[in-house]
C-alpha cells in the first residue's frame, strides 16, 4: 500500500522522480529529490543536509567498501550492547556538547551546561534538605550547599535538582549487578531561598565504559577513556530553561582531557573543608569534605531569544536562505 503522503500515478506506483543511470554525480541530488516529498519542511530539511554531508564525506575520503562494511558493522556492534552505547559514541564525538550548546545557550553570568551522559535515571528519591544520597562506607564523605539564582541575583524557590555521581569505586550504581536501590543519587528542591543541600561523596575519577564497541574505537584512535571527577545537575523548572550540567574537581589528572569534552573552565571547582560553625549548622563531621557553588539559570524566553539571534547570525555567515519557524531553520521559499 502507497504511502498516504506520496501521490500514485495511473499505473499504481509512486509518483516520485525517475531514478535511473545515478552516478557519483548525480546520486546526492536525486537522493535530495526523492526525500523532498513531505509535508514536514523541517524533516525535508534535515535530510537534505545529512545526506548531502554525507555523501560528500564519502567522495572526499575515497570510502572503500570495507570502510563502509566496518562502520555498519560497528553501528550494528553499539545496538548489541545497549542504547546507551550510541550516547556514549555522541559523548565521545564531541556531538553530545555541541547540540546541547546549540539549543541552550547561556548568556554572560549564567551557569554553563555540559554532558548528560549515559547514566541519569528517573528512579532517583525525593530527597529532603540535608539528607545523604550515599550508602557507600568506603568514600570520603562530602557536604554540598548550593543556591539557584537568576541572572539578577535573584533566588529561585521551587527547582527540582536531579543529582548524581559515582560511588567511590567509580561505578554508577546501574553499573553494579546487585542494584537493588538508587545510591549516589537524588532529587531535591531549592527552597524559598533558592537554597538546596545535601551530603554525598568526594567525586573520583573513571573510566567511560570501554569494552564495547566506542571504546574499541577509542583505543584505535589512541584516546583514553576517563572522566574527571565530577558531580552531575539537572534543573527545572516551569519558565526556565532546562539546564544540564556539572562540577568538575580543579587539578584532576583528566581535567583538561575528558573523554566526553564536558569541562569547561566555568564549572571547575575547588573543594573546601568543613569548619567547625558549618559542622554544627547541617549536622556534619568537622573536617570532611565541602563544596559550595551558587547556580544561575536562565528564563525559557531569555534562551529562546538567544538560540533565535545566534541561529540567525550563523545562517547568515553561512549565506544560506533559510527562516526560523519553532526556533529551527527551514529552507525560506516564501
Amino acid at each position: 500500500m502507497a504511502d498516504n503522503h506520496a501521490e500514485t500515478s495511473r499505473e499504481g506506483g509512486v509518483n516520485a522522480p525517475p531514478l535511473l543511470d545515478l552516478t557519483i554525480d548525480n546520486i546526492t541530488p536525486n537522493t535530495i529529490r526523492i526525500n523532498s516529498q513531505s509535508s514536514n519542511a523541517r524533516l525535508t530539511y534535515l535530510m537534505a543536509r545529512l545526506v548531502a554531508h554525507l555523501h560528500d564525506f564519502a567522495r572526499e575520503t575515497r570510502l572503500s567498501t570495507d570502510e563502509w562494511m566496518a562502520a555498519i558493522e560497528f553501528l550494528i556492534g553499539c545496538g548489541k550492547i545497549c542504547t546507551d552505547e550510541f550516547i556514549l559514541l555522541s559523548d565521545v564525538l564531541g556531538l553530545s556538547l555541541l547540540v546541547d550548546n546549540i539549543n541552550h545557550p547561556k548568556p554572560p553570568g549564567s551557569t554553563e551546561g555540559s554532558v548528560l551522559g549515559p547514566f541519569h535515571t528517573h528512579d532517583a528519591p525525593t530527597l529532603a534538605n540535608g539528607a545523604s544520597m550515599t550508602s557507600d562506607p568506603e568514600g570520603e564523605p562530602m557536604l554540598a550547599v548550593c543556591t539557584v539564582r537568576d541572572t539578577r541575583g535573584r533566588p529561585i524557590p521551587g527547582v527540582t535538582v536531579d543529582i548524581w555521581e559515582t560511588d567511590s569505586s567509580g561505578h554508577y550504581d546501574v553499573q553494579h549487578a546487585d542494584r537493588d536501590a538508587p545510591s549516589e543519587r537524588c532529587v531535591m528542591v531549592s527552597d524559598d531561598g533558592g537554597r538546596f543541600w545535601f551530603r554525598g561523596l568526594k567525586p573520583v575519577s573513571y573510566p567511560i565504559p570501554h569494552d564495547g564497541p566506542v571504546g574499541k574505537l577509542l583505543q584505535m584512535l589512541s584516546r583514553h577513556c576517563w572522566r574527571p571527577a565530577h558531580v552531575h545537575f539537572m534543573f527545572g523548572k516551569d519558565g526556565w530553561d532546562r539546564l544540564i550540567t556539572a562540577l568538575y574537581l580543579r587539578g584532576d589528572p583528566y581535567e583538561t582531557s575528558d573523554a566526553v569534552f564536558g569541562v569547561k573552565k566555568s564549572l571547575v571547582v575547588d573543594l573546601d573543608k568543613v569548619d567547625k560553625a558549618t559542622a554544627e549548622e547541617y549536622g556534619v563531621e568537622e573536617g570532611s569534605w565541602l563544596l559550595k557553588h551558587d547556580f544561575v539559570l536562565t528564563t525559557q524566553e531569555e534562551t529562546e531569544k538567544l538560540r533565535d539571534q545566534l541561529a540567525t547570525e550563523a545562517l547568515q555567515k553561512l549565506g544560506l536562505s533559510l527562516k526560523l519557524v519553532d526556533h529551527l531553520p527551514v529552507p525560506d521559499l516564501d
